[in-house]
């Protein structure tokens, strides 16, 4: 049955199916008054948190993900950037321990150190870096698009070991320049990797010829978790930095997080381009089950480590029957 209530001169009389039931309640005004302001100003609350909600997220999307999202993206977009968040966030912080050791291995803080070593320290790895960078580029520059996937997971692993060796600075400060130069060259390989990388992979996640506007929100992306990532360097380094037993364990916590996160952010890319891992894969896959692969598998089950090695005889301007079996 349906009850309703009705109002009389702040008397309330309960009904059921139209019949009076015989109960009532009197209320005086002021208690009514109350009641009915307080569910006034409880619903304008909750719709207000749910405006004020709704709008920031919309002006989120609007600064941090591209224009027409998700319909001007892949698929794999969305997966690949949140990986992709959590990765650039620790190398963040293993970045900035590599940078104070780096600075306590050229005697910041120390009396007795010389201003003129230390620079001479920092142009000599610099130097070494910028010719690393033009060599690396003139001998592989050929491959880093069609190696996409392997070539950024090399990059992501260079640059867990660049931080690795500049934390070694402290306790080896008279061998600082080949400390410096060899991690500098190493993050100068990271830099070519990583930046050709992105953007062959900018072009294959903008659907909508959007390469820069997905280009400029991935920078806004990781200039966002580089500012929250800052944030926490100042509490870890004023609280952590003397005790070097903590500095250790929290770098290979988080390089594992790293190396971790980027695996995980490469096997979400469905790159649906040709590279000769996928060709082996898709061919072989096919003379096994005579079925096509899809996208997804081709990509999931490409090795990352390597190029897979095939031996193949090409012979150019024979007889087509020559090779076919009667």
């Amino acid at each position: 049955s349906i009850i309703i209530i009705k109002m009389n001169n702040m008397r309330l009389y309960e009904t059921n199916r139209g019949v009076l039931t015989g109960r009532s309640v009197t209320l005086s005004d002021t208690t009514f008054h109350h009641k009915q302001k307080d569910k006034v100003v409880s619903s304008f609350n909750r719709y207000s948190v749910g405006v004020f909600y709704t709008w920031l997220i919309s002006i989120f999307k609007e600064i941090f993900l591209p224009a027409g999202y998700p319909d001007s993206v892949s698929r794999d977009y969305l997966p690949y950037q949140k990986w992709d968040t959590l990765q650039a966030f620790t190398s963040s912080i293993t970045n900035a321990l590599a940078f104070s050791a780096i600075l306590e291995g050229m005697g910041v803080g120390d009396e007795k150190a010389s201003v003129l070593s230390a620079t001479f320290v920092w142009l000599i790895k610099d130097g070494v870096g910028m010719f690393g960078r033009i060599m690396f580029a003139w001998l592989h520059g050929t491959d880093l698009d069609r190696n996409l996937k392997m070539w950024r997971f090399y990059a992501d692993i260079l640059n867990d070991l660049a931080t690795s060796i500049d934390l070694l600075a402290p306790y080896y400060k008279s061998l600082l320049l080949p400390i410096t130069c060899c991690s500098n060259l190493c993050r100068s390989l990271v830099g070519v990797a990583g930046g050709s990388t992105r953007a062959a992979l900018t072009q294959h996640q903008a659907l909508n010829n959007n390469m820069g506007d997905v280009s400029a929100k991935d920078g806004s992306q990781e200039t966002l978790v580089n500012l929250v990532a800052l944030i926490c360097n100042l509490f870890i380094l004023k609280t952590i930095k003397q005790d070097r037993l903590l500095v250790w364990t929290l770098y290979v916590l988080l390089t594992c997080l790293h190396l971790y996160a980027n695996y995980r952010a490469i096997r979400t890319l469905n790159l649906k381009m040709f590279n000769w891992n996928r060709y082996v894969i898709a061919t072989g896959y096919y003379f096994q089950h005579r079925i096509v692969p899809s996208i997804e598998f081709v990509n999931r089950t490409e090795p990352l480590l390597y190029e897979i090695r095939q031996n193949i005889t090409c012979n150019i301007g024979i007889e087509f029957r020559d090779h076919v079996d009667d």
